[in-house]
């Protein structure tokens, strides 16, 4: 028998809102405004993640999709190719200058995806109004993950649809441990941070994401190991391309934010060295190791 759904409890949802400030202020400050400067590289670097995505969700014409964490919209507008004029697709995220950079995307395209800037764990959805709900490394930041998928069933039909991409362990994702490499030989290393705590690795165990999807009322919860190459850097410039795009987005742009100026350029300088020996004839790409999750509500 299948359980009850409803909308969960405002008071945990309030406070789940409360819990992700420190995420919100972020990405609504430098990170975000990164971000959306570095939005072309970034969906290049990671468009094999967003056609497995597409793949999982399995998306139908005239279907109903959530995409939580949107940013500036590269998914959020394939799903809206694949559901067609007939199809509703809402994206959904916390930055500002991120949904505003989606909807010019979906403008310039004449695409009908709409966009909210909305914290996905505490949003008051309308209950049962998504077939399918889909993510591509958007869900890994809640400060209650199981509240706030709990919130995300919600809005999902009874026999609703959950697919999402999320990293697995740093050690099996060259694009971070390479130029890590070049970081860790100016600055001391970060101290080590509890694990499962909100960030991008957050579900690199499969046991915990499937614990927390368990809690929030999940079943046929499905992690499959997905690895590909991302492209950091492409044509002639594909090293500089390369260094840029390690610097300044992502784990090791964040460490780099206090350094002073000299810190930096040795960084640069050594990043330069480690990345060159990845150069090819094709350009510069670094593994990258996820999980595929799947499940029904």
């Amino acid at each position: 028998m299948l359980e009850q759904k409803g909308r969960p409890d405002m008071t945990s949802g309030e406070t789940a809102a409360q819990n992700n400030s420190e995420q919100i202020e972020a990405w609504n400050g430098i990170v975000g405004t990164k971000w959306v400067a570095a939005q072309d590289r970034l969906d290049r670097m990671l468009a094999p993640f967003s056609v497995a995505l597409l793949k999982a969700a399995n998306v139908a014409p005239a279907e109903r999709v959530l995409d939580i964490g949107c940013g500036c919209g590269a998914t959020t507008l394939e799903f809206a190719r694949a559901t067609g004029p007939k199809g509703r697709v809402l994206g959904v995220d916390i930055s500002v200058p991120m949904v505003g950079r989606a909807r010019e995307r979906a403008a310039a395209e004449g695409l009908s995806a709409t966009f909210e800037i909305a914290d996905a764990s505490a949003h008051a959805f309308a209950p049962e109004s998504f077939d399918i709900m889909a993510s591509r490394f958007g869900v890994m930041f809640f400060a209650d993950p199981a509240s706030a998928f709990a919130n995300i069933r919600s809005a999902l039909t009874r026999e609703g649809r959950l697919a999402f991409v999320c990293w697995r362990p740093v050690a099996e994702n060259g694009w971070i441990t390479v130029p890590f490499r070049a970081v860790l030989a100016h600055i001391a290393p970060p101290e080590p941070g509890v694990p499962g705590a909100p960030g991008p690795f957050a579900f690199a165990d499969s046991a915990h994401v499937t614990s927390i999807l368990t809690r929030a009322g999940f079943r046929d919860i499905v992690m499959t190991p997905h690895d590909a190459m991302m492209t950091l850097g492409a044509g002639p410039n594909a090293l500089e391309e390369a260094v840029a795009q390690s610097i300044e987005v992502g784990p090791v742009g964040r460490m780099l934010n206090d350094q002073p100026r000299e810190i930096i350029a040795r960084v640069r300088e050594s990043m330069r060295n480690e990345l060159a020996k990845h150069v090819t004839a094709e350009g510069l790409a670094l593994g990258g190791a996820v999980w595929i999750v799947t499940a029904r509500a």
